[in-house]
């Protein structure tokens, strides 16, 4: 995890950028990079990078960022890791590159030369990174397809900015910090804000998967090159009505995947552990570690001193794999003085709201203890194989309420007469809205896996805002290709 920033004052009645700002953006990162910082300033003074570094792959100070190509036509700020980048540089030096360093991010700098803005189509790995092209005048910035490294902007309409943290452009001093009612609602309603929305309203994120060019006429628009939901999509359609397959075919097939995954993730020139839970993705990933030859293998386990002895307990289970596959594991248990100590620490180091992170803090801070820099997670094994209750709940209310959502009013008006019921026998506020959501999928997940309904959302933020934001997301989240069920006439209608 390193920490990257940019300025770039495109407009001609823009002022040549102050390189105090771009270092409190930079510095105010300093955690997420303790190895090192760099800063480039281009010759007319107008477009400037910084980079805190956390050295993963080529330690020695020639993989220190910002990176400039031989010739300085090309300079970048590279957060993350390129996991096909031995590769990558092969098929580069086969056509006469010559490399200076042992880094993934000199990589990249070739790797752009030679294709431009389609580069981002060879790359396998997490990242974030900005590209400076000074032939043609243009910055290039670029978010991994899953969206795993973060990447903000801002943009005045004079000067673009852009950092790995929402606070840190805060943080620089010219970004006004005014609130933005979307992320607001959106955290509300998901637990978490949504992109491209972020919390405050000059500040957006590059959804993941996507590419934007800065030139000197200004932002251009944000292109997809990779969408998650196209490729279930595209495979649904390729075994629509054929045989399935057996089940010892599909688990050799997801082995094969699940191992090469593991190994490509393995690349590093430093230390590699693992998060271990009682879970059946983590306790996978150590297994598929093993058997991609890494014999010294680091595990840690958070155990809470309340849960000691109860089910809840992960550690016993979690001490069981660790001796199954020969690891050096480390149970790092939490009381709650350490967590209450820690909160506020962790408020403030949340870049952003969420309701999820804080087992991250922890068993974060377990592997720093340990002195791992780079540890695998189990995390995301659920969603991609259907493993959290919502998987068989949400189907089976589609099911069952799909007839009695289509009546009309008869949702708005089982709403209605829930609520006054359910308000004095304290039941959860959701099953007011159960016979209005529930008969489709998106609607069955916001009841499933949401925080509050749309229907709430007044009594939270101010109603005058609410049903336009509501809007807004909606009409961003079908941009982005996602399906939400967000219906501004019931925000609208009054309260019962």
């Amino acid at each position: 995890m390193c920490g990257i920033a940019g300025l770039y004052a495109y407009h001609d009645a823009a002022n040549a950028i102050d390189m105090a700002e771009l270092r409190s953006i930079r510095d105010h990162m300093a955690a997420r990079g303790p190895d090192g910082r760099g800063e480039w300033l281009a010759p007319d003074g107008r477009v400037g990078f910084g980079h805190r570094r956390l050295a993963i792959i080529d330690l020695s100070d020639r993989g220190a960022q910002p990176m400039a190509s031989e010739n300085r036509n090309t300079v970048i700020t590279f957060n993350g890791e390129i996991y096909n980048y031995r590769s990558l540089r092969s098929d580069l030096e086969a056509k006469g590159c010559v490399f200076r360093t042992q880094s993934d991010t000199e990589v990249l700098l070739h790797l752009y030369t030679a294709k431009g803005e389609a580069m981002v189509a060879d790359l396998r790995g997490m990242f974030a990174f900005a590209i400076w092209d000074a032939d043609a005048g243009a910055l290039f910035v670029a978010r991994d397809p899953y969206g795993i490294k973060p990447l903000y902007y801002s943009d005045d309409g004079r000067t673009f900015r852009f950092a790995s943290q929402v606070r840190a452009l805060i943080a620089g001093g010219a970004v006004p910090h005014e609130l933005d009612a979307a992320g607001q609602v959106g955290f509300y309603l998901f637990g978490n804000v949504p992109e491209p929305f972020t919390w405050y309203r000059h500040i957006q994120a590059l959804p993941a998967g996507c590419t934007l060019v800065v030139d000197r006429n200004g932002k251009r628009q944000v292109r997809r090159y990779h969408s998650i939901a196209q490729i279930y999509c595209d495979a649904e359609s390729q075994y629509a009505g054929g045989e399935p397959l057996g089940k010892e075919t599909a688990s050799a097939e997801v082995r094969d995947a699940l191992l090469d995954s593991v190994r490509h993730h393995m690349v590093a020139d430093v230390p590699v552990g693992a998060f271990l839970s009682s879970g059946i993705d983590s306790g996978a990933i150590v297994g598929l570690m093993r058997d991609a030859n890494q014999h010294d293998i680091e595990t840690v386990t958070l155990s809470f001193t309340e849960f000691c002895g109860h089910p809840e307990d992960e550690a016993p289970l979690a001490d069981e794999v660790a001796r199954l596959y020969g690891a050096r594991h480390t149970t790092r248990v939490i009381t709650e003085g350490e967590f209450a100590a820690d909160l506020p620490r962790i408020l403030e180091t949340m870049d952003q709201p969420s309701i999820d992170g804080v087992n991250t803090w922890f068993a974060a801070k377990a592997a720093h203890e340990l002195g791992l820099k780079v540890v695998l997670s189990g995390l995301g094994g659920d969603e991609l194989f259907g493993g959290y209750p919502s998987f068989r709940d949400i189907p089976k209310w589609v099911r069952l309420l799909a007839m009695p959502s289509r009546v009309p009013l008869l949702g708005k008006l089982s709403r209605l007469a829930v609520r006054r019921i359910g308000g004095a026998l304290h039941a959860n506020p959701k099953a007011a809205s159960m016979i209005e959501f529930g008969g489709t999928y998106d609607g069955a997940y916001l009841l499933r896996r949401g925080l509050f309904m749309p229907w709430e959302l007044d009594r939270l933020l101010d109603p005058r805002n609410v049903s336009v934001t509501l809007d807004t997301i909606t009409r961003a989240a079908r941009a982005l290709g996602k399906r939400v069920i967000i219906r501004v006439a019931d925000v609208k209608a009054k309260r019962a």
